[in-house]
C-alpha cells in the first residue's frame, strides 16, 4: 500500500458517518468578511494610501495630469539617471520633457543588461489603501515583471482615484488571476535574525509612487 493511499484510507474512514446531503465544506461555514475596514470618503482612501506606502518607505508624490511629465522627469533627473526601462505601452507624453535614454522592454534583454539600466517607469493595475499596496498585471504599460525587479529604481504612476481601491477584496474583485500579479508594499527589503533592515534584495530599493488626479 502506498502512502497516498493509506492517505485516503483514512480520510475516507473519518467521513463514513457524514450523511451524503450533508452541508457542502464551502458552506458549512459563514464567511461574512468586511469588504472594506469603515467608512471613507475617495479623498480619505488616498489619503490612507499615501500613508501606508510612506509607512513602507515607498516615496510618495502627488502631481496633476498636467504635471506628470515634470514631475516624472524631475525624479529621474533627481536619482541621478541617465537610462530608462520603458513598456511598450506607456503614454509617451509621461517622458516627454526628459532627455534620459529610453530602453525598450525586450525579451531578448538580459538580467546583466537591465541592471546597467538605473531607473524604470510604469503604471499599475491598481492600489490597494488599507495595505499600502501596489498590484501590476503585466498590461502594456507596466510591461513584464523582471523589468520592475531588476532596475534599482521604480516610478509607478497611480491614477486616482480610478486605480484605488480601498481593500484587498475589492481589488481581487478587479484583478484577473490568470494575469501575472505582482504585489509591490514598498521597496524590496529583508531582515536578518538581529533585524538589521536590508533594502534591493529581491527588487528595487528606492520605489517613488506618482499619483496623478485629473486625468
Amino acid at each position: 500500500m502506498s502512502s497516498r493511499d493509506l492517505i485516503l484510507g483514512r480520510v475516507r474512514r473519518a467521513l463514513a458517518d457524514v450523511p451524503r446531503d450533508d452541508t457542502p465544506y464551502e458552506q458549512a461555514v459563514e464567511r461574512g468578511y468586511l469588504r472594506e475596514h469603515g467608512a471613507r470618503s475617495v479623498e480619505q482612501t488616498v489619503d490612507l494610501l499615501a500613508e501606508n506606502l510612506a509607512d513602507y518607505r515607498a516615496l510618495v508624490h502627488r502631481c496633476a495630469a498636467a504635471e506628470l511629465a515634470g514631475t516624472i522627469a524631475g525624479l529621474l533627473a533627481g536619482h541621478g539617471s541617465t537610462s530608462v526601462v520603458v513598456p511598450a505601452g506607456l503614454d509617451e507624453a509621461w517622458l516627454a520633457t526628459t532627455e534620459v535614454t529610453r530602453v525598450p522592454d525586450r525579451a531578448e534583454d538580459t538580467s546583466g543588461e537591465l541592471d546597467r539600466v538605473d531607473s524604470v517607469v510604469t503604471a499599475c493595475a491598481l492600489a490597494i489603501a488599507e495595505t499600502g499596496t501596489i498590484v501590476l498585471d503585466g498590461g502594456p504599460d507596466q510591461g513584464r515583471r523582471r523589468i520592475t525587479l531588476v532596475p534599482d529604481h521604480h516610478i509607478c504612476v497611480v491614477r486616482v482615484p480610478d486605480q484605488v481601491v480601498s481593500s484587498v477584496p475589492q481589488a481581487l474583485e478587479r484583478l484577473d488571476p490568470t494575469r501575472p500579479l505582482t504585489w509591490i508594499s514598498g521597496p524590496s527589503a529583508t531582515s536578518d535574525i538581529e533585524l538589521d533592515r536590508v533594502e534591493g534584495v529581491h527588487g528595487p530599493r528606492t520605489l517613488e509612487v506618482v499619483l496623478v488626479s485629473g486625468e
